[in-house]
């Protein structure tokens, strides 16, 4: 059985935090608002993962209202779904992602993140994709104030 789930997240930019997407350290004059260290993509990740296992969001399994999560890599989180993921009996087959920011670039990255998240997730890096789009200047993110991503995963039953 193939199950399919997507997921989404934006965070808005705030002078004082360091920028994650993907697990990997982005330099930028600004980080993303968030309890966790805000990695909005690999939130984005999660919550798809979640999705597709019909196992709720990363709201229910890390709320920021719990301590615990206050400041949190996101790469933690990530290993922390693939284990739910996997006991519910499924593999991960196809992690698609896009990322949606004017500033910083980010091509230069996109190898050292998909690597990134095929390592955390013990998949190979054939089967995670990582987009960069611009939003063209409109709206809070076109004007650099928030970064959104979304992401659609696949998971296969039998581990």
């Amino acid at each position: 059985m193939v199950k399919t789930g997507i997921g989404y997240d934006i965070h808005r930019f705030i002078k004082g935090r360091r920028l994650f997407l993907g697990g990997v350290e982005i330099p930028s004059p600004k980080g993303l608002l968030g309890h966790s260290d805000a990695d909005v993509l690999l939130h984005a990740v999660c919550d798809a993962l979640l999705g597709a296992a019909s196992a709720g969001d990363i709201g229910e399994h890390f709320p920021d209202t719990d301590q615990r999560y206050k400041d949190i890599s996101s790469v933690e989180l990530l290993r922390r779904v693939a284990v739910v993921i996997k006991s519910k009996k499924y593999r991960i087959n196809n992690i698609d992602a896009i990322v949606i920011m004017e500033k910083p670039k980010r091509s230069n990255y996109k190898k050292e993140i998909q690597e990134k998240i095929s390592s955390v997730l013990k998949i190979s890096a054939d089967k995670v994709s990582v987009k960069a789009k611009t939003h063209e200047g409109l709206g809070v993110i076109g004007k650099g104030l928030a970064v959104a991503s979304y992401c659609v995963a696949t998971i296969v039953k039998g581990v």
